[in-house]
């Protein structure tokens, strides 16, 4: 058992939330405000950034003391709402949510996955008629290896997990979530995910 903080009570963290008690750790959920967020963030050996990405870098920057050593798991797409919500563009062109989080958090591991796909799929990858893909980006082996299993226990399968690289490669997932809003306005709000052929 794992004691996971999930910032973000919305769809995605009450989805993370909810699949990880089930799978037996000890999870917190906070909202967005500083207080909570803080105290969840102190007990916890991962925190998940489930909070919308135009505003994470502020809110979590402010955490750096509750972060010093643990596990951050960056879900989240920094992006420009367009029309009906939809992702329009990338807030960080040329870098990604997942490098300034890294960079301002020197001693918090930081590892960005599960963001290339609609929610329902990141607790049921097994939803989808064709394998998933979940990507790992980050600079720390043990924390990605970490976070492999915390995935395996979300019912991904380990062939369904590839590890990138370092933390820059968070900038190619992130670019990803432009294809969101074409492929809604194509199929509808069905749940997709990402994945590369083999």
């Amino acid at each position: 058992m794992t004691t996971i903080a999930v910032l973000g009570n919305g769809r995605v963290g009450g989805n993370l939330a909810t699949a990880l008690t089930r799978a037996g750790h000890e999870v917190t959920v906070a909202d967005r405000a500083p207080d909570a967020a803080a105290d969840a963030a102190r007990t916890a050996q991962i925190v998940i950034n489930a909070t919308p990405g135009a505003g994470s870098l502020d809110r979590l920057v402010v955490l750096r003391e509750e972060l010093r050593g643990k596990i951050l798991v960056d879900v989240s797409n920094a992006t420009v709402d367009g029309p009906g919500g939809l992702p329009a563009d990338l807030i960080y062109p040329g870098s990604s949510l997942a490098e300034l989080l890294q960079e301002a958090l020197p001693e918090t591991r930081v590892v960005k996955t599960l963001n290339t796909m609609l929610f329902p799929v990141m607790t049921a990858p097994a939803m989808l008629t064709q394998a998933p893909d979940a990507f790992l980006s980050g600079d720390d082996p043990q924390a990605k290896q970490t976070v492999r299993e915390l995935l395996t226990n979300l019912g991904w399968r380990k062939e369904w997990i590839t590890d990138l690289g370092g933390i820059r490669t968070a900038r190619a997932t992130e670019a990803a979530i432009l294809f969101v809003p074409h492929v809604i306005r194509s199929s509808g709000f069905a749940p997709f995910a990402i994945s590369i052929a083999r």
